[in-house]
């Protein structure tokens, strides 16, 4: 029986299949998964779903032993209607303000299927954490994939302490009306039932408040939700990254080894990078199309400089993300078309996932576009600081929660206007060596602030005060 619960939809490892069919364990993928690694204590149980055949297949053979994780086989139809259908196709698009209202959401019949899907998906998470927990222990659930689990574990489990945390913006009152009623009522309710609620930015939880105030007729002020008869504290827990670390891993032999690789592509130009999924929100097409500006508007710089930007795939089963992925190719393609000379490519588009590589590009990089059109807090833009070996410039979307943190030395810029970016990209670029490293320094120093260990601390003592 543990103390303390992690619970998230993508775990700390999954399996792949090497050439000889065999399973072979790998690290999990993705910011979450890095900051509660990086945070998890020997202690704590991390609960998390099956996301592949070959997690199932570990599962069912018994080749997973993995301690401190517990990993669910959950129904296959069933992960895909609450994953696929509604936490990534419905949830996701809403908190990042990303539907064409026009035409999505539509609900019908096959809609509320997929709903219940949800709902059966949460309930097996707030099973096997009822199942799991000791008595009065603290659980810690994460991001929307789980947004009813909090209710639904206190109906199981009124002595337990629990927590949950949004990865991602939250929508205001205006937006989420988008919704269904009976849906919209459904995931603040589910998220009440926790006793303290976390979001990377006060302007998410305040959006949150007011939900709760125009959906439910609840009580905020500013720090809590009163409704039902429940007080739930909503509090901003701004992720930092560990900075030692970091530059551990940063000193590795593959990414040593990758230096040279970039410094290749690169040569004696400057180099301007970029590095996300191919995600909807990451606003890669507009930020090629400021590139595409800059060299048009400004041609001093062209040939030298090489726009290095790392798109590593993301969600491709569904056919908005493959078809994003196709617009961020073609695009890089029509500025290379435009501008391209002998020895000279000007954008460098690299789809293949290789964290080694990026970490070696941070090291190098004068400039880092990070531009999305609205982000939970993006990691991005606090690595590249930390990393950076003679001070880079962020140009930084005003719409990332990390603009909360980062904004007073970044270039600020709104992510929708492509020629303020460009205008951004050439300021960047121009700046002095030494107001460059001045500033990088700074943002350094505000991106370690919270590094995950202390994130998780000042959750757990969150909830330690509220049910002390």
């Amino acid at each position: 029986m543990a103390d303390l619960l992690l619970a998230s939809n993508r775990g700390p490892a999954s399996f792949i299949e090497d050439d000889a069919g065999r399973l072979v364990l790998r690290r999990g993928g993705g910011g979450l998964v890095s900051a509660l690694a990086a945070a998890g204590s020997p202690q704590a149980l991390w609960v998390c779903a099956a996301l592949s055949q070959y997690d199932r297949r570990a599962l069912r053979t018994g080749v997973l032993d993995l301690p401190g994780v517990r990993m669910l086989d959950i129904d296959e139809g069933v992960f895909h209607r609450a994953y696929d259908r509604v936490a990534n196709s419905l949830l996701w698009f809403v908190s990042h303000l990303l539907c064409s209202t026009a035409t999505t959401p539509t609900f019908d019949a096959a809609s509320w299927r997929e709903w219940h899907g949800y709902e059966a998906y949460c309930g097996a998470f707030a099973d096997a954490l009822a199942a799991e927990a000791g008595p009065g222990a603290q659980v810690l659930v994460q991001d929307y994939h789980l947004s009813l689990v909090p209710a639904m574990l206190r109906e199981r489990r009124p002595d337990l302490r629990i927590a949950h945390f949004s990865h991602t913006p939250w929508a205001p009152p205006e937006y989420f009306a988008v919704l269904p009623d009976q849906v919209a009522r459904a995931l603040l309710t589910g998220l009440l039932g926790a006793d303290a609620l976390g979001f990377h930015s006060a302007r998410w939880s305040q959006a949150f408040g007011r939900c709760c105030v125009e959906v439910l007729g609840a009580d905020w002020d500013g720090s809590a939700v009163s409704y039902a008869g429940r007080s739930t504290r909503v509090l901003v827990h701004a992720l930092g990254v560990d900075g030692d670390a970091l530059h551990e891993r940063a000193a590795q032999a593959d990414v040593v080894a990758r230096l040279d690789s970039v410094r290749e592509i690169v040569g004696d130009r400057r180099m301007l990078l970029r590095i996300d999924r191919t995600e909807l929100s990451k606003n890669i097409v507009r930020g090629l199309l400021a590139y595409g500006e800059l060299l048009r508007t400004r041609p001093q710089w062209r040939e030298q400089v090489v726009h290095l930007a790392f798109a590593y795939p993301s969600r491709h089963d569904l056919p908005q993300y493959r078809e994003y992925t196709a617009a961020v190719q073609r695009t890089a393609r029509e500025v290379n078309d435009e501008f391209a000379t002998p020895g000279w490519l000007p954008v460098v588009l690299q789809v293949r996932d290789d964290y080694a590589r990026s970490l070696a590009a941070y090291q190098l990089a004068d400039v880092l576009v990070v531009n999305p059109v609205r982000d939970g807090m993006n990691l991005v833009a606090k690595e590249g600081p930390v990393l950076s070996r003679e001070g880079l410039v962020l140009v930084l979307s005003r719409e990332a929660g990390a603009a909360d943190e980062l904004g007073a030395d970044a270039l600020v810029i709104n992510p929708y206007d492509v020629s303020q970016t460009a205008d951004a990209m050439h300021a960047a670029l121009l700046m002095p060596a030494a107001e460059r490293r001045a500033r990088c320094d700074r943002l350094a120093e505000a991106a370690t602030a919270l590094p995950p260990a202390a994130w998780l601390a000042e959750q757990l003592a969150v909830l330690a005060a509220v049910r002390g």
